[in-house]
């Protein structure tokens, strides 16, 4: 077993790695098009209530295991729970495969529109074309594979480069380009004659689209942006001092995460409106609308391949923290090197990648439970692992270390009445609810 630990440089480097990992194609990718099927504004305020209970106790409960153990999701939950909890730590490590499974093939699709947009191949302002484009590329056997490999070795070479020296140095510096990125979208897209029309929509609530998926929507949305429920929080909370501080830390991960979905909204909703195309249009809403939007826009030529770029950044940033539980893992309790870890598990995630590459069009056949494969990793990781996973952490908090955590929050200060009410919310408030919610989303309800 690996007993040598290494940690961030900083606090600010921990806040921008985990804000890395917060932000990324959850807000930029998954938020525009799943508030546009969702009532827009009425969304937002769910999505923003379910962060501002769930999310904050929960990824505040993740950091502060990792912190405590100094180990990675299954060593650390063993440490504390003992040999059963162990394996919720383990579920996190499987669901970051299961996500890299599709992650890193739309990962691989926004490195390949830098080019399209670049070149002029996305220039028309016809939706009908544009969608027989993006069929005729995700469709394809060898295009889609090679950028999701090329995409998975930039991962690969982030994390290799271990914590300090990798992924904090890398999202010092890609998460200052990702927000400058998406304030000069912003800046454009207000401009734009119509624009307030997409603002109103994301803005302001329109309740009789509310339903009961909503809530799940924006539960899954929640989750996927912030990376709970899969380890990553937990593992890059591994890599602080024992005794660093968290509440300012937890805050401005949230308040980051949170921002950049509402930056992005703002990015895309004033174009699609301005242009008159639908906000409704689902995940064709980026590979499609959009650069028809583009296409039709004063300074569209630019506007297309900065927006891809965009994408491939928050992309990185997340995909480097998916990965880590498990390098975390192997180097833990198997004593492996990161290097020899960071290549097997790249390989592994490659490999899981292919089938959910193919099923969108190259072969036909490649399902699960009446799903394309992409379809059922994206729900079983979004709607099953990830619910599941943050489930049993707030029950293990709460119920199981419960007063140890309260004292290893307060770190020999008295504890605070917010303390309290994190362990109140984390006991009575987020298990039933979460149970809820997934029982919704799973389809039992």
């Amino acid at each position: 077993m690996n007993t040598s630990r290494e940690h961030w440089g900083s606090r600010l480097g921990f806040v921008m790695a985990a804000a890395g990992s917060a932000v990324g194609l959850g807000n930029i990718w998954r938020f525009p098009y799943t508030a546009g099927e969702n009532g827009g504004g009425a969304f937002l305020l769910i999505y923003l209530a379910i962060v501002a209970v769930f999310g904050v106790s929960l990824l505040l409960a993740e950091v502060l295991i990792g912190r405590s153990t100094q180990r990675n999701p299954v060593g650390a939950l063993a440490r504390l729970g003992g040999r059963w909890w162990s394996l919720v730590g383990l579920l996190g490590v499987l669901t970051g495969f299961v996500i890299l499974s599709f992650y890193v093939v739309v990962a691989g699709w926004t490195v390949a529109y830098i080019g399209f947009a670049a070149s002029g191949a996305l220039s028309s302002t016809d939706p009908a074309t544009l969608g027989a484009l993006f069929q005729a590329f995700v469709g394809s056997f060898w295009s889609p594979l090679l950028y999701a490999l090329f995409f998975m070795v930039l991962v690969a070479l982030t994390v290799s480069g271990g914590v300090a020296r990798g992924i904090e140095r890398a999202n010092k510096v890609l998460m200052p380009l990702l927000f400058l990125l998406l304030l000069a979208l912003v800046a454009h897209a207000l401009t734009l004659d119509g624009s307030g029309a997409g603002v109103a929509f994301l803005l302001q609530p329109d309740f009789s689209k509310v339903t009961g998926a909503t809530f799940s929507a924006a539960l899954a949305q929640a989750f996927f942006s912030l990376s709970l429920g899969m380890g990553c929080m937990l593992t890059y909370g591994s890599y602080l001092s024992a005794h660093d501080r968290l509440g300012v830390a937890t805050t401005s991960i949230i308040s980051l995460d949170v921002l950049a979905a509402i930056l992005a909204g703002l990015a895309i909703m004033p174009v699609v409106f301005a242009l008159g195309f639908n906000p409704e249009a689902g995940a064709g809403l980026t590979f499609i609308t959009l650069p028809a939007a583009f296409a039709a826009m004063p300074g569209g030529a630019y506007i297309g391949p900065l927006f891809f770029l965009l994408l491939t950044v928050a992309a990185l940033t997340s995909a480097i923290s998916i990965l880590e539980p498990a390098i975390s893992f192997l180097t833990d309790e198997r004593g492996w090197t990161r290097r020899r870890t960071v290549f097997v598990c790249a390989a592994v995630c490659l490999l899981l990648s292919v089938p959910s590459s193919l099923s969108m069009g190259a072969v036909d056949g490649l399902t699960l439970v009446g799903r394309s494969f992409f379809d059922a990793m994206d729900f079983a990781a979004t709607n099953v692992m990830m619910p599941l996973g943050a489930l049993l952490t707030a029950v293990f908090v709460g119920w199981v270390w419960g007063a140890g955590a309260l004292n290893a929050l307060s770190d020999s200060r008295p504890i605070a009445w917010w303390a309290r009410a994190w362990l109140f919310v984390l006991r009575f408030v987020a298990p039933p609810a979460l149970l809820l919610i997934f029982l919704q989303s799973t389809g039992v309800l």
